[in-house]
């Protein structure tokens, strides 16, 4: 909160937007909702975030892009909140998954078409189809972490260990989570340019993201994809916070993987101020309208030079907090 200019008198708090997206666990959230094998994916994004987006920054019959999908947690939201969905992934072994998740929600009744392309999302544009170039309304996808993934864990005779926590064997670097920072963050700038030319002027990024420790060093990803972004043309709208803890009697319970929990106790006894991971940073881009008679930025509402947060876009899909609505 902002330091208020006589200290006699009170400041607001500044507004924040607060999405409560893991008052369910993972678990319950995909429990009956996706195929089994989902949970071998190393980094999955709660369910819940993904719907929050979809019902915030689109309409149904909206066109909804992942270029990153994973397992298709995107598509599976967007195809049962009535819109449709394509979704890019480099792996065959996430994308048969991520087939194997709109085929299952189909069967439970989901209304929106979603279509799965095996490919890699430094080359987006010559993947999806020219014809839908400038008709996306909304990108929802999630940067990877490298080794920093959730996993699975297993207990054996010889104690805890685990599993499903790498993207791959290893022996194919293609894959974004095996680059450097410095290498992911120039791959996912170029992925951001090509989504601003899939998008329609108007049209919405969602990016969730977290920063890690490398190290003991601090990698400042939600940062970084904010730089991305605008090298990329889009405009930054909002930072929310989208939690991966439950909220009780108005105190937050963390929801800790086992070696989240591990690595923070360890961490502890070396006399270090970790904290279990609460929450990931949702990072909201549009990409701007463009005046034809003075090529000047517009907001999503027509208004050049508009300041994000002022009335004009009041009703549109630009909200500065959602969760004030």
């Amino acid at each position: 909160m902002p330091e208020p200019a006589d200290p006699g008198q009170h400041t607001p708090p500044t507004p924040l937007s607060v999405w409560a997206t893991a008052q369910r666990t993972g678990t319950a959230q995909r429990r009956g909702r996706y195929v089994r094998d989902t949970v071998r994916h190393p980094a999955r994004m709660l369910p819940a975030i993904a719907a929050h987006a979809i019902t915030t920054y689109s309409e149904p019959g909206d066109l909804v892009l992942d270029p990153m999908c994973g397992i298709g947690t995107t598509l599976v939201e967007a195809v049962h909140a009535g819109r449709d969905a394509i979704g890019v992934e480099f792996e065959s072994r996430w994308s048969d998954i991520a087939d194997a998740n709109v085929t299952h929600a189909h069967q439970q009744g989901a209304t929106g078409h979603a279509a799965v392309i095996r490919g890699d999302a430094t080359r987006l544009l010559s993947l999806i189809p020219t014809a839908l170039t400038g008709t996306v309304d909304l990108i929802i996808t999630s940067p990877p972490y490298g080794p920093h993934t959730h996993g699975n864990v297993r207990l054996g005779n010889d104690g805890v260990s685990k599993t499903d926590y790498t993207y791959n064997d290893g022996t194919d670097r293609g894959n974004l989570a095996h680059h450097d920072h410095a290498g992911l963050t120039e791959a996912f700038t170029g992925i951001l340019r090509a989504c601003a030319v899939l998008l329609r002027p108007g049209g919405t990024v969602v990016v969730t993201a977290r920063p890690w420790r490398d190290k003991g060093e601090l990698i400042d990803l939600p940062s970084a994809v904010i730089g991305a972004g605008q090298r990329a043309g889009l405009v930054p709208t909002e930072r929310c916070v989208a939690l991966l803890a439950a909220v009780r009697d108005e105190r937050l319970v963390p929801r800790p993987t086992f070696f989240q929990l591990d690595a923070v106790r360890k961490a502890r006894s070396r006399n270090v101020p970790m904290h279990l991971i609460a929450h990931e940073d949702v990072l909201i881009f549009v990409r701007p309208i463009i005046s034809a008679s003075s090529g000047e930025p517009k907001c999503s509402h027509g208004e050049s030079g508009c300041p994000v947060g002022s009335s004009c876009h009041s009703g549109t899909r630009v909200r500065t907090h959602p969760s004030d609505q």
